[in-house]
């Protein structure tokens, strides 16, 4: 993953603080069992995350102990117990990782140069998950073709990212997948496609590299780029979070989700304000871009209750 999915650590309870970073801690150890100890540090919140939403929908329970990590020897600390569901989404971080490196290396990232360290975390879990890694591979070549035709279409710059997420989900979840659960992995994976584009979109234009936001406004700079495009921007942003918002009132969770809410209903529109104005802090940005989005009357107006537990 690409390590844009964060809480919203002010409207975190305590109790999913703890679970967020005993399932980060989780995947550490899920990733060293399923991939090697090397792929281990391709680790990113973003995984932690998804254990969090994928565990909650397939009714998978988190067992959560005390144990000690190589990093904090003296002190052990509480991490989620690795188990299939855990060391498939560390199999899928490895292949994730080692294809955006390979990314990297093809549009002349220095990033690029360490893709060889994760190969063998990659055979490892092609040989585990050739299905997850194939539909990896498919669809990280088909967003590789855009980008070198130049395709100048946001909404279709962003679908291989997004189709990617989409299936994998249905992979992962397996008979626990839905048509909402489908549509709502889809949503992430297109948000986090336009998170990297407004990202790198600076470092991009210098090096003269693909960015479908670039090539869609013909920009310098990102600020320009954004006074420009801001109305469609806000409004793919916007679309994405009220489709996020409903989908979330219609897929069965089994246990709370309180964290996952907290992460896409909050979180998720904190950092696109972030990545869109920068640490402007004003009301302009708070209004533009909204945690409600632009289907929250569609929505459920409580995700927070007990109707899904």
């Amino acid at each position: 993953m690409f390590g844009y999915i964060h809480p919203e650590r002010p409207h975190l309870f305590v109790k999913d603080e703890m679970l967020y970073k005993a399932l980060y801690c989780g995947m550490c150890k899920s990733i060293g069992k399923g991939s090697g100890q090397l792929a281990r540090t391709a680790l990113t919140y973003d995984m932690a995350f998804m254990s969090a939403l994928v565990h909650n929908i397939k009714n998978c329970d988190v067992v959560v102990k005390k144990r000690r990590c190589a990093l904090h020897p003296l002190k052990r600390r509480f991490m989620a117990v690795p188990d299939e569901t855990s060391v498939l989404l560390g199999c899928v971080n490895t292949a994730l990782a080692y294809y955006k490196l390979l990314d990297d290396r093809s549009d002349g990232d220095k990033k690029g140069m360490f893709a060889f360290l994760y190969k063998s975390g990659y055979r490892r879990a092609l040989k585990r998950h050739p299905r997850a890694a194939e539909i990896i591979r498919r669809h990280m070549d088909m967003q590789a073709a855009l980008e070198e035709r130049g395709c100048a279409v946001i909404d279709e710059a962003c679908e291989p990212t997004a189709k990617m997420m989409e299936e994998l989900s249905a992979y992962v979840l397996g008979d626990f997948a839905t048509q909402h659960s489908s549509a709502l992995f889809y949503d992430i994976g297109k948000w986090i496609y336009l998170a990297d584009a407004l990202d790198d979109y600076d470092k991009d234009v210098k090096k003269g590299r693909y960015n479908v936001l670039y090539n869609a406004f013909k920009k310098p700079v990102k600020s320009e780029a954004v006074a420009c495009g801001g109305d469609e921007i806000n409004f793919i942003f916007n679309s994405l979070f009220g489709d996020m918002r409903y989908r979330l009132a219609n897929i069965k969770f089994h246990f709370n989700h309180d964290l996952t809410d907290n992460i896409i209903l909050l979180g998720i529109p904190a950092r696109t304000r972030l990545l869109v104005y920068g640490a402007c802090g004003s009301g302009r940005c708070e209004q533009k871009i909204s945690p409600q989005g632009a289907h929250s009357s569609d929505a459920s107006p409580a995700l927070k209750g007990d109707d899904n537990e």
